[in-house]
């Protein structure tokens, strides 16, 4: 057994847990925050066996889509100032960050 563990963005978590919903994975959302962004994202936790692994990535790559966003200025004020960016800047966001991890035991009571 494995549990997958899924950082995604907030616009793509509601297709996402439909779509893992249909495919019978038992899913626990929680919400995070990024730490570049500084916004809201969701971690979900997918327990599965060995052979649905793949299942779920794949569900994840097609359902998890990369965009590019503008971020503000962050002020420098409380911080060091090497890192402030001046201007708005693209960064691209999206897609999911993905940690699978061996389950040595599960209960449920």
């Amino acid at each position: 057994m494995k549990l997958v563990i899924a950082v995604v963005q907030d616009k793509d978590t509601n297709r996402l847990v439909d779509v893992l919903g249909e495919g019978d994975f038992k899913i626990t959302k929680l919400a995070t925050t990024g730490g570049f962004l500084k916004e809201g994202n969701t971690t979900l936790m997918i327990g599965c066996e060995d052979q649905y692994v793949d299942n779920a990535l794949d569900i994840l790559r097609d359902n998890c889509s990369k965009r590019e966003q503008m971020v503000a200025p962050i002020s420098p004020m409380g911080g060091n100032a090497d890192s402030y960016i001046p201007k708005p800047v693209k960064v691209e966001v999206g897609g999911a960050t993905v940690f699978i991890l061996p389950v040595e035991d599960f209960m449920q009571f």
